[in-house]
């Protein structure tokens, strides 16, 4: 049967329909997109056909008679594309965009995090290949004719199908394109192979945005954020002039804070930490594909990142008024300090842009096969040997820490392990216990040092969770670790992180319950040295007077408020998690969309050079 059909289908039909079956099956269940009714399996199953017609056509149109070879070799770049689009999704639920091909190395590049990501299914992305190589390649090799009639009714076919899912998207979903930082939406409607090429076109003409930019369009946002007013706090000035640690605790989840396994605390040095300290126990991640370096960006220039791609990659050269920059106005000397290569992501060059008057890096260090692991140096010696370095800055000093331990795939030696794994189904989540609490002894170590050493009294620390560090792929570990139901709601509010800050002299601690996200970081930390945020150009509140009824935005669209979480299309109350009518959310998505637009026109068009 299957070879009586094999033989009377040509080649590029067979080719059409093989990438389409396999394209679909992925999208259904590798990419889990969650097709909330008929219109989304709909657009889900059809979308892919005209982007496939048009790409798998490429040998079609320019030669008269087309092997069977030729097709094979467009249907295996397709399934690379598949292959590569489905591996990154696992870890990060999005989708490979062209500026994240240029900083491949930032994200992990072939190794120990890319084996994980694998599994043995994905052996099925070959069958298609198989089938037509055993039925085409090596049964028709001659070729088969394309005729300009031919060609012409299969050009239109392609286009048609292609003009009619675009338009279709558009109709249901108005916001399509202005919203394609929605990479899920924007596959969904329109197809994975025609996303990318819109995104190929979006990564060229972005250069263009700078070219065109004006004072007009800077004014713009400014009068965005400036018509926000600044409120007070008790708080204000309470760390006045002391000097500033922060730590960035690397893929560390709030879930961790107070959580037992077999007994033991995963985070027993930050629990107790946060009993002399303010603790804000629902402030979100925001980072999008440049991770760390994201969340580095947010805390720094109180900006959104790039919905596509990392700024420090993207955007060293552009003017911002950042968190060094405003500090050195108050004679601080801003420095960071990070175990790894000093390129990586870009760091070099793009402190020197954010105003860092050094920058420690893997050469500062002596790093060896023994006291390395994963990413670079373990968490504990990285601290001990950057104790010397701290000693010798200018005070006031703003220094910012980078941990590097508590990295997927978690990996970690017997020896180092100060608690046993966890117990779940999913290894990942099991290891990552063992690296939480690494870290959490290390960032112990590093506070009693800087007790010895004296500069533990007059410096304001500020320790935060910089993303993720389980992803959507292994998130079942962590609702089974916690005994929660596995809802959508729920794992929307596992991408908390903590935020702790510790001021030495202010008496107690005090637990905020308000949402807040990393965006909202640099101005509490300018609010604790009594700056003023006047001028202080940024899309973040002060946590401690923080409108609750105002969005956490993610990078994607979706938005958690106080009332109201916005998530695949839908909206949810907060607290009961039942599902609510849209028009309950409208006016935060109108604010989400005016954030998420107003700082992406600022860094493409870098609008801060015309903000003196």
């Amino acid at each position: 049967m299957i070879m009586k059909l094999f033989n009377k289908l040509s080649p590029i039909t067979a080719a059409v329909i093989l990438i389409w079956i396999k394209t679909v099956a992925v999208s259904f269940i590798g990419f889990n997109m969650h097709p909330e009714n008929w219109t989304d399996v709909l657009f889900m199953t059809l979308s892919p056909i005209g982007a496939i017609m048009v790409i798998l056509g490429i040998p079609f149109y320019f030669k008269r008679k087309v092997k069977p070879g030729a097709i094979f070799a467009v249907m295996a770049v397709l399934t690379g594309i598949l292959f590569g689009d489905l591996l990154y999704y696992r870890f990060y639920t999005d989708f490979v965009t062209v500026p994240i091909l240029f900083q491949f190395k930032n994200v992990g590049g072939i190794g120990p995090s890319t084996f994980e990501l694998i599994s043995p299914w994905d052996l099925l992305l070959l069958v298609d290949l198989a089938i037509f190589w055993l039925f085409y390649v090596k049964r028709k090799s001659g070729g088969v004719k394309a005729e300009n009639k031919s060609k012409r009714l299969y050009g239109a076919v392609s286009l048609m199908f292609v003009l009619i899912t675009i338009t279709l998207g558009m109709v249901k979903v108005p916001h399509l394109f202005s919203e394609s930082y929605n990479r899920q939406q924007l596959v969904k409607h329109i197809g994975l192979y025609q996303y990318h090429l819109y995104d190929i076109g979006i990564a060229a003409a972005t250069p263009l945005n700078r070219v065109f930019a004006s004072a007009t369009d800077a004014k713009a946002s400014a009068d965005y954020v400036q018509s926000h007013e600044e409120k007070q706090s008790d708080y204000f000035g309470a760390a006045k002039g002391m000097n500033v640690v922060l730590i960035s605790m690397e893929s560390t989840q709030n879930f961790v804070i107070n959580q037992k396994v077999n007994g033991q605390e995963i985070t027993p040095f930050l629990n107790s930490l946060i009993e002399d300290s303010f603790y804000f126990s629902r402030i979100y991640d925001q980072t999008a594909q440049g991770k760390t370096s994201d969340s580095e960006f947010m805390v720094d220039t109180g900006l959104y990142p790039l919905s596509s791609g990392s700024a420090f990659v993207r955007k060293p050269g552009n003017t911002y008024r950042s968190l060094p920059h405003i500090l050195a106005e108050k004679d601080y000397y801003s420095a960071v300090f990070h175990g790894n290569d000093a390129s990586f992501w870009n760091r070099e060059t793009m402190y020197d842009s954010l105003g860092y008057n050094r920058y420690f890096s893997k050469a500062d260090y002596m790093v060896s096969a023994e006291n390395s692991v994963n990413y670079g140096i373990k968490d504990i010696p990285f601290f001990q040997q950057s104790i010397q370095h701290l000693e010798e800055l200018q005070k006031p000093f703003y220094a910012r820490f980078i941990t590097l331990t508590n990295h997927f795939p978690f990996l970690l030696e017997e020896e180092d392990q100060f608690i046993s794994e966890a117990n779940t189904s999913e290894t990942v989540v099991n290891r990552y216990v063992t690296t939480v609490r690494y870290q959490d002894e290390a960032i112990k170590t590093f506070f009693q040092d800087l007790k010895k050493s004296g500069l533990y009294e007059n410096t304001m620390f500020v320790l935060y969770g910089d993303h993720y560090g389980i992803s959507d792929k292994y998130e079942h570990g962590v609702i089974e670790l916690l005994g929660q139901e596995d809802t959508m709601v729920n794992r929307m509010k596992l991408q908390s992180v903590p935020l702790i800050i510790h001021v030495p002299g202010l008496e107690g601690g005090k637990t905020f319950s308000n949402v807040g996200g990393e965006i909202d970081i640099r101005a509490t930390i300018l609010h604790l040295l009594g700056i003023s945020a006047e001028d202080n150009f940024s899309f973040g509140q002060n946590l401690f007077t923080r409108d609750p009824q105002h969005p956490v935005t993610f990078r994607d669209g979706s938005f958690i408020a106080e009332e109201y979480l916005y998530k695949s299309g839908k909206c949810y109350k907060t607290e009961s998690e039942e599902e609510t009518d849209i028009t309950g959310c409208e006016p935060l998505m109108d604010i989400s969309r005016k954030e998420l637009g107003f700082s992406d026109d600022i860094v493409h068009g870098d609008l801060m050079r015309f903000m003196e």
